[in-house]
Order: structure tokens, then sequence, then C-alpha cells
């Protein structure tokens, strides 16, 4: 979702539409380090994970903007993300000597087709989650709120091949605060493999944010407990089955903020209200900017490491970083 202070539809499907998907097209990046993340300070531990680098990086080509939701592949290098353009964006990422993140390689943007292989709008390809799962690529949309199923490979090229049933009522959904969240469970965590969404500010009578299970013995709605002013922007599983949630928060006065809340996998049940622990908070004097995506990976000392991508809207006075940490306990 684009916040207030950067941003400067009608029908269903293919309204209004191309109807024929340009080619890929590779995309130049430029990337420089980010040593620190808290401002001033050589300190690594914040909470309860380690800060092991990042890179800030830009494009002189504008379609490289909006990063809604990341997911790697199994090497930890190759990723798929979402743009909130409604475009693909695959790339890899490089690291240096001692293993910090370097830059990113081999970028390709590629428009996210709708029903019958068309090139939509922004109404209908607003795409803000991804899960990526064996033969499947699952995306959430907002304003034309739903969640689409693209093969995988051959997304770049397809239009989806279904679309999943959701146990949120349609009429809960908010226009610019929809699905912001699609992640797939771990096959061996008590979820077996179901997919996971929560909503960024749809809100039930008492504040919390909607969320759902979608397959499965399991499957049906919960909520997540919400802490104001902070909403989600996405979410990522750890090889348990606990569910991280990212979360932002936007004023004014106070600027930007995020923060992750780490939430156990046995609670994830349908009619559950789940909370949980802070792992870590950030505000404007650390290196965060829009924070919109999360994924884990696997490092190679064995431990997961969590990095976050931010969503710069497009605009000159946003930053496009990409932050890395390992989870300490």
């Amino acid at each position: 979702m684009k916040l207030a202070r950067f941003a400067l539809c009608l029908g269903l499907y293919g309204i209004p539409a191309s109807p024929v998907a340009p080619a890929t097209e590779t995309v130049s990046v430029t990337a420089r380090a980010i040593t620190q993340f808290k401002a001033g300070s050589k300190e690594t531990r914040f909470g309860s994970l380690e800060f092991l680098g990042g890179i800030q990086f830009s494009s002189s080509d504008g379609r490289l903007q909006s990063l809604s939701a990341i997911r790697f592949r199994p090497d930890g290098r190759n990723f798929v993300s979402v743009l909130d353009t409604g475009e693909w964006l695959t790339g890899r990422i490089e690291r240096d000597a001692a293993g910090r993140l370097s830059g990113l390689a081999e970028l390709s943007i590629n428009p996210i087709l709708i029903r019958g292989d068309r090139v939509g709008s922004k109404y209908n390809s607003d795409a803000e989650g991804l899960a990526l799962r064996k033969g499947q690529a699952v995306v959430g949309f907002e304003q034309l709120h739903r969640i689409d199923v693209y093969p995988d490979p051959g997304f770049e090229q397809s239009g989806p091949r279904t679309t999943l049933d959701n146990p949120i009522p349609r009429r809960e959904f908010r226009m610019n605060a929809g699905m912001e969240t699609v992640a797939a469970s771990p096959e061996t965590s008590p979820l077996k493999g179901s997919l996971v969404v929560v909503t960024e500010h749809s809100l039930d009578d008492e504040g919390n944010l909607f969320a759902a299970i979608l397959e499965g013995p399991l499957k049906g709605g919960f909520k997540v407990v919400r802490h104001d002013p902070y909403d989600a922007t996405d979410g990522a599983f750890l090889p348990g089955g606990d569910f991280l949630l990212l979360e932002r928060r936007f004023s004014y006065l106070g600027g930007l903020g995020m923060r992750i809340r780490r939430i156990k996998a046995g609670t994830l049940r349908p009619g559950a209200v789940v909370n949980g622990e802070v792992l870590i908070e950030a505000d404007m004097g650390y290196a965060i900017d829009n924070m919109e995506g999360l994924d884990v990976i696997l490092g190679a000392e064995g431990k997961p490491h969590l990095i976050l991508v931010s969503d710069d809207n497009g605009n000159i006075l946003q930053r496009n970083v990409m932050l890395e940490f390992r989870l300490m306990n």
C-alpha cells in the first residue's frame, strides 16, 4: 500500500487491459553497502536479531520500485518479488568475500498477467503478498481482493490458473488495506504446508487484524492482535512453524517505524486471536525505510536469516533497501 504522504478502477478482471504481455526485460542496478543498522553505532545485536549487513539499491529504470513482497528459492540466493505496480521482479543476491550482502544481479521485470493472460490495470494488479511452493507462485492482491495461483516455473508469461477460496468475508476487506501477507507454512509444521494470509489494516470490532488459514483441516479465519499504530506488511514462517509478522507504522510527527513479532506455531488455528513477542523494533534512527517484504532463508551456519526489503513508492525521498539479520534464539 502507498503511504499517504507519498500518494501523489473500475470493473472486474481485464478492465482496462492490454492483450499481449511485453517480453522479459533485464534491469541494471547499482548498490552500496549498509554497514550500520543503528546510525552512528557499531552495535550489531538488536533484540533477538543480529544485524549482518544490507544494501541500498537503485536503477535508472523507473520500474524498479514499489517492492511489496520477496520470496527466496531454496538456494537462498535467487528470489522472486512482486511489485504493487503489477509486476514480477526476479533476480539473485550477491555477497562479498565475508558473506555480506553486496548487490543484486540478473534482475528481470515482467508484468503480472491477469485472467486471459492479459496485462491489467492498477485496480486489478495491485500485488501485495507472495508465497512460493512446489509448482506454484501464489499472489495476494488488494483493491480487487483475491489470491491467485500462477504456475512456477512460467508465471512470467502466464495468467493465474485458479483463484483460492478465502475464509475472510469479502465485506471485511478495506480498499488499500487488504491481504498484505501471503505465506506458505513448512510441510513439517502443524499447518502442514497450508497458506496463511494476514490483512494490513482490515479490522474487526475489537480492532484485531483479519487473517486466515486457506487450506487443510485447520482452514478458517483467525485474528491477529493489532498494536496501534502498527499495521502488517508481510510475514514468513520459521522452519519449526513459528510465524514472523513484519509491521510498519507511519505518522507525520513520528515518521516511519518497523517491528517484527514472533507468533508461536501452536496458536495458529481457526477462531484464535493470536499475539506474539516483539523481536525487534526500529525507527528512522535506523537504516530502515518503508519496510514491506520479509523472508527467511537458512544461513551457512544453520541459523535462520531474515531478509527485509523496503517499498520506495517510486518516490525520490525514499530508498530501496535490503537488510539481513540472523535470528539468535
